[in-house]
């Protein structure tokens, strides 16, 4: 239930930043995705803005969390690389493999 609500809040904040989601894993306690993002927008604001949004949006909607989690939902840094660096193929390879219960 809460990873379809993250899930649907992540690609409604992504929609309305008119970002594409290539490939998404929501794992138990972290999120993957692989974003296609204009490069007139910077990658450190949107991920703030996804963070922080979504978190807003997760406690609005599963206040329990709030107590099991301190008003924290998820870690403060994020890790980002380009496909430039790697191929889109094994970006989404590596996430479709991210699947753990």
């Amino acid at each position: 239930m809460i990873r379809a609500d993250i899930r649907e809040i992540i690609r409604k904040l992504c929609v309305y930043k008119k970002v594409k989601i290539i490939e998404g894993a929501i794992c138990k306690d972290h999120v993957h995705l692989c974003l296609s993002i204009s490069p007139k927008v910077s990658i450190s604001s949107f991920m703030w803005y996804l963070k922080g949004r979504s978190a807003i949006k997760i406690f609005e909607k599963h206040s329990e969390l709030k107590k099991k989690w301190h008003n924290e939902f998820g870690a403060t840094g994020c890790f980002v690389t380009t496909v430039g660096d790697i191929t889109e193929e094994v970006a989404k390879k590596y996430i479709q493999e991210q699947f753990v219960t």
